[in-house]
């Protein structure tokens, strides 16, 4: 899970890819936030509960600003899995940033929202639990009136319309298209959209999927500055190949060893020699010695 976070979060560090992600989920694909008005900001806090100091670290979180007034604060928080105190985690994430401004010391400075997106990136089931703080606490009736509810804004990208995955201009496109079709199909067709951050997005694709060989390509796929993922399996299948004739060569000299070793306790040196270069006559001892079903 730990690698999954830190590979979310750099990819999602870009603007280009942050911005894409707000405009597509909150304003239908508009361009609202442009990549230049977004600014880093800190993502951990220092909570102290029963006498500890406690981390507390957002996923990717950037301010929105006009000039140099902030308009708002996005933070995206990425889950793998569903987590039914997700509402509030959101809750303590925002409440910590209202908290910042409260106590900053100018205090002619405009106040501004804070707006935490939640990516759900599961493909294997639906996000379950409540999406809001009255579905996670248990209230009794007569107090519900004085207890602020609080929603949160929770996006299930593998279970998106179509049509809202094809508004992602960014890298994230490619991510948002490989959980759905996982979603619908469990099975991946790569495409050609140009890849932005290669490094970035194969980190990702090796930790969203477990399979390492996206990493392991990644020097190779900027050597050959790959274009596109449909590249990039090209690589990974050519590696596939290679390491398989390996492995072949590897295991097929090691039955050559064997069948060596008992042939010499044999004492028969003309087996020995006609067994090493005669391949018929090496298969049908190696059948005899029973060493192709070990």
């Amino acid at each position: 899970m730990q690698e999954k976070d830190i590979t979310q979060k750099m990819l999602e560090r870009h603007n280009d890819v942050f911005s894409d992600i707000v405009n597509v989920l909150l304003f239908g694909g508009k361009k609202v936030v442009e990549e230049e008005s977004l600014f880093d900001t800190v993502t951990d806090s220092v909570l102290k509960i029963d006498g500890r100091a406690r981390i507390q670290d957002r996923d990717v979180a950037k301010y929105w600003k006009d000039s140099q007034i902030n308009i708002a604060l996005f933070g995206i928080e990425n889950q793998t899995n569903p987590d039914k105190f997700m509402p509030l985690r959101v809750v303590g994430y925002d409440g910590l940033e209202y908290t910042r401004q409260v106590r900053k010391e100018c205090n002619g400075e405009s106040k501004y929202p804070v707006i935490t997106l939640v990516l759900y990136l599961g493909y294997d089931k639906k996000w379950t639990y409540p999406k809001n703080l009255f579905g996670v606490l248990d209230i009794d009736e007569e107090l519900k009136p004085y207890v602020n509810d609080y929603k949160i804004n929770l996006f299930e990208i593998a279970y998106l319309d179509r049509e809202i995955i094809d508004s992602f201009t960014s890298d994230f496109w490619i991510l948002a298209d490989y959980l759905y079709q996982m979603q619908v199909n469990r099975n991946y067709v790569a495409d050609k959209k140009s890849i932005g951050h290669i490094e970035e997005l194969l980190m990702l694709m090796s930790a969203m999927t477990g399979d390492k060989r996206f990493e392991e390509v990644i020097d190779e796929a900027n050597t050959k500055e790959v274009m596109n993922m449909c590249e990039v399996l090209d690589i990974v299948e050519a590696r596939g190949i290679e390491k398989g004739i390996e492995k072949g060569r590897e295991e097929g000299a090691d039955l050559i060893s064997r069948l060596n070793t008992i042939l010499a306790k044999e004492g028969d040196l003309d087996k020995i020699i006609k067994a090493n270069t005669d391949k018929k006559y090496r298969k049908e001892l190696l059948e005899k010695y029973n060493l192709l079903n070990d």
